[in-house]
């Protein structure tokens, strides 16, 4: 395990650990009991959890998010991008870090890794926290996530440049701040001639979405015993007019399939929702859910 120079502003250290014949990217930031994995959607990594952090998830935990395989500065073997062996990563960095039982969450792509991990691996998560991922998707999923994909495949003529582009996307809402930033330019590399592109691997992208489809969710779902908050966010994910990545009646009727789960509506789009204001409201009901008792809960409506 070879520890790096840590994150300005978030008080993170870097690490990066031998998985099998990988070496998985992690974050640590200190702070109290118990253990929170947080795990990134599909394209993204680690820095995701920034805003959350500057929202002070942090002191309140600490806070553990990889980069997954095939992203940003975690290893990006040709092939191995189903739900096992994202999973399989998880739990070995679990075990090098001798964590036995955690609270895991995750967002999107993640989400449905922890809700993988919490079915097939109940021993070691006490608690799980899903973040806008449901049991069924959007039948114009792919053409709503293309804008967001697309940047992994374009090359910019400079790192300033590639922000720059990304600044004015749409399903940003205008959100730019030090956060946001700070997680995109951890996926950014730069050539040799100075241009520059997204490190994550498209075609492990690819992969990861056949291994997600491929899942039989709603029995996984039904499966997991931990008390869980599903967290929604029904903003439009592009212009005006665009619908919600997950909208509210497919997250409610997710929330209602596990054993003992509590739906919330936090503010945002699938994005913002975890970053600045938006972070704040969902940083508070995670540290509520985490501290509460974890009887079990259910949304009446």
């Amino acid at each position: 395990m070879t520890s790096l120079a840590r994150t300005e502003g978030l008080g993170a250290a870097e690490h990066r650990v031998r998985i099998g014949e990988m070496e998985l990217f992690y974050l640590d930031v200190p702070g109290g009991s118990p253990p929170l994995v947080l795990l990134h959607g599909l394209s993204s990594n680690a820095h995701a959890f920034s805003g959350l952090l500057s929202a002070g998830l942090s002191p309140a935990f600490r806070v553990i998010a990889p980069d997954l395989r095939g992203r940003a500065r975690s290893g990006k073997p040709d092939t191995g991008y189903g739900m096992a062996e994202h999973a399989a990563d998880i739990i070995g960095l679990l075990d090098a870090l001798g964590l036995e039982r955690v609270v895991l969450g995750g967002h999107s792509f993640g989400g449905y890794l922890a809700i993988y991990i919490a079915a097939n691996h109940p021993e070691r998560v006490e608690k799980l926290i899903v973040i806008d991922a449901a049991i069924s998707s959007h039948p114009r999923i792919g053409v709503l996530l293309k804008p967001s994909l697309d940047r992994l495949t374009r090359v910019a003529p400079s790192a300033d440049a590639y922000l720059a582009d990304l600044r004015g996307a749409p399903y940003l809402e205008g959100a730019w701040d030090a956060d946001v930033e700070q997680y995109f330019r951890a996926e950014v590399v730069e050539n040799a001639d100075g241009t520059a592109q997204a490190s994550t691997s498209a075609s492990a992208i690819g992969q990861a979405i056949v291994g997600l489809s491929v899942e039989p969710w709603l029995h996984l779902v039904q499966h997991v015993s931990q008390p869980t908050l599903f967290l929604n966010a029904t903003g439009a994910y592009g212009p005006p007019g665009t619908p919600p990545l997950i909208d509210e009646i497919t997250a409610k009727a997710t929330a209602r399939a596990f054993p003992n789960a509590r739906y919330v509506h936090v503010p945002g789009n699938h994005i913002t929702m975890v970053f600045g204001e938006a972070a704040a409201v969902v940083r508070r009901e995670i540290e509520q859910f985490i501290r509460g008792p974890g009887e079990r809960t259910r949304d009446e409506a």
